[in-house]
């Protein structure tokens, strides 16, 4: 009886360290995912912020060079190249 009182005892103190084992290895996990997580909000905020200045700059070239809307600048050269074509055909 000795014997199996002491068995109850070292499950028992090896439940526990496995309770303690798996609670570090969870907070560790998420300390590890909160790290990442912080630093993919970082890159995203970034690239929006990267985005923002590109936009900002593609609208002042377009008002420099008198772009006015959404058109692309190659679509009046385009169309005058397609002008050209077709006067030069009938002509």
């Amino acid at each position: 009886m000795v014997n199996d009182g002491h068995n109850s005892d070292e499950s028992k103190q090896n439940t526990a360290d496995m309770t303690v084992f798996v609670q570090n290895l969870l907070q560790q996990m998420q300390s590890r995912f909160q790290t990442m997580s912080d630093s993919i909000i970082t890159k995203i905020d970034d690239m929006g912020n990267r985005i923002n200045e590109l936009e900002q700059s593609i609208n002042d070239l377009k008002a420099e060079m008198g772009v006015d809307g959404f058109s692309s600048p190659l679509e009046p050269s385009k169309q005058n190249s397609d002008d050209a074509k077709q006067d030069g055909g009938s002509a």
